[in-house]
Order: structure tokens, then sequence, then C-alpha cells
């Protein structure tokens, strides 16, 4: 007789990163429990894996406690972007915290471990250069993005204190500026902001001087980041940077990203936003360490592809597509 097939629950798996996450686990073979209340996620995202046997979307927003069975937990769920998540701060911080201790308690009953999905942000404006996870970071904890700052930082705390008290076996993961196919257009990243405009011809916006830098990882090689993390053995808690290390400028992105779309879109200057970062780079040791991790796919390579499928998606927008998507209920995905 053979072995039942594990579970992995995914929450946020119909956002960006959870639904590559949603494929990569279905491809390994696991049974996948997508768990997103598509307040960020987009029901286009996870439309192609609906009709996949082991697949199962459940519609839930994880400020509210869940009881569903699963052997391993990935918690996603959380505004990413800016735009996103200072349109309800409020509601970011209480996802952030109830929702990370709703999965967490969840992890404790049935003795699965459960990686956080925690963030570079946690550095904030960071005097060290690169930072390396034992930097304690720079964050304003009153600021306008401190909704996300410290609620991730909370939810890390959290975490923390259920490994320490209770022996839930945890994985935090802080995540470095990630892009790739599967952005929102609406998105407000600088990656996909850029590429949207360029494709419609339209300037492309840059806060500041253009001279703050950010490192850009391909979704591919973040995902398989996620999945090396919860595979690390026993007792490696980290957190561990997930990023690409290499450096680029804002101006640098924006001319990358105009030549890849094949347009004359000039740059417009803008006011640099309240908190904003000035450097950005992870040091990615750790993960080279313990995990074996480290990125494979080059920004051309990475960018080509983004650009690819952005054109995709607002064409088939404008076409008026959208997939239907029929939601289930608790009782669907109980044994």
């Amino acid at each position: 007789m053979s072995a039942p097939l594990q579970r992995a629950l995914v929450a946020g798996g119909a956002g960006f990163l959870g639904s590559h996450l949603c494929e990569r686990l279905l491809a390994q073979g696991w049974q996948v429990l997508c768990v997103d209340n598509f307040h960020t996620g987009d029901e286009e995202n996870i439309a192609h894996l609906l009709g996949h046997p082991r697949f199962v979307l459940l519609r839930h927003d994880i400020n509210e406690p869940l009881d569903v069975p699963a052997d391993c937990i990935y918690n996603l769920a959380c505004p990413a972007s800016p735009v996103h998540y200072r349109k309800d701060p409020v509601y970011t911080l209480r996802t952030c915290v109830l929702g990370t201790l709703n999965l967490l308690e969840l992890a404790e009953r049935l003795r699965a471990p459960l990686l956080l999905a925690s963030t570079s942000e946690v550095y904030g404006d960071p005097e060290v250069h690169p930072q390396c996870e034992d930097y304690r970071g720079r964050v304003n904890p009153i600021g306008p993005r401190a909704c996300y700052d410290e609620g991730k930082r909370s939810a890390e705390a959290l975490c923390m204190d259920f490994l320490r008290t209770r022996g839930v076996p945890v994985r935090i993961a802080r995540i470095f500026n990630t892009y790739g196919p599967r952005m929102r257009p609406d998105d407000g990243r600088v990656v996909s902001n850029f590429i949207v405009q360029a494709l419609a011809g339209r300037p492309l916006t840059i806060y500041g001087d253009g001279r703050q830098t950010r490192s850009f990882c391909y979704v591919d090689d973040l995902v398989r980041g996620l999945d090396a993390l919860m595979s690390a053995p026993p007792g490696f808690a980290g957190p561990v940077n997930l990023g690409n290390p290499a450096e680029y400028t804002v101006r640098e992105l924006a001319e990358r990203i105009r030549d890849a779309c094949g347009t004359g879109s000039p740059l417009a200057f803008h006011p640099l936003p309240e908190d904003d970062p000035v450097r950005r780079r992870p040091d990615i040791a750790l993960a080279r360490h313990a995990l074996g991790w480290e990125p494979r796919v080059g920004i051309e390579e990475g960018l080509a592809r983004t650009v690819a499928a952005l054109r995709l998606r607002l064409e088939t927008e404008r076409t008026g597509n959208a997939a239907c998507i029929r939601p289930v209920h608790d009782s669907e995905v109980r044994p």
C-alpha cells in the first residue's frame, strides 16, 4: 500500500510568488492547498491549476482561524508592494501579526513546519551594506511603511517565540526584490511600473535622482530558495536572506527595461518618497552555505521573460477575457 501524498498549505497561493510556489510543489508531487482571500492575489495566476487533481483552492482570510490538514505551511499571505500595503495599513499589520499567529497555532496543532515569507524591509534604510542576517536594521516604527516593515518584524518575533517556547519548527526567509511573470500591471513595484510605462510609450517614473540601488531576483530562483529553506535540516530556522546580490541603480534598471521593451520612453524624475531605502543588497553567504542556494537567472534573461509576460497580459486584458474561479469551503479540504 502506497503512503499518502503529503499536503502543502500555501497561504497567499494566488499571489505572484505564491502561484509560482504552488506550481513547483505540484511538479514535485505534493498535494497543494492554496489559501487566498484575493485581497491582492489574482485569480488569473492559478486559473491553469484548477483542473489539476492535486490542487485545491480555498478562499479564506488568514486573519480568521483555519483548521485544515497539512504537512507543511508556507505563509506568503500579505500585501507586499507599497501601493497595496499602504492602501489599508491596519489590514496589512493585522495580516502580518494575527494572520501569522493563526498559522503558527495551526502548525502547532499539526506539528508541521511553517515557513514565513519575511522581507528585506526589516532592514529599513540600512546603515550596513550589503545587509547580512545579523544586522538589526534601521526602521522608522511610525512612518508610512511601518505597517509592513514592523509587521514583518513582529511576524519574525512570533515565529521565533513559537520555536523557543512551543517547539514549532519554523523557517524565516527575508526576501529581497523579486520580479518575473505574473506581476500585476498595477503592482506598484519598480520593475512592473517601468515595464507597463515603457510598453505604453509613457515616461518612466523615477523617484529621487535614480542613484538609489536595489537587487533584483528572478521569481524562479526565489521560489527555488523557499523550497530549499523548507527542506533545510531540522533546527535551521534562519532568518536567511534570499535575493540576487547583483546591485543596480534604479536609473540603470529603467534603461535596461526601456531597451528590453524596445521603446524610446523618456525618464521622468519625481521626489523620493519618505523612508525609501537608499541602498539594498543581500549578503547571501548563509544561503549559499546552509541551503546550497544562489540565483541562476541573470537580469537580461529575467527581464526579457517578464516583459514578454506583461505584454501578453496587457493584450489579453484588452480583449476582456477573464478566468472563472470556483472557491471551495473548509469541508471540501478535510480528510
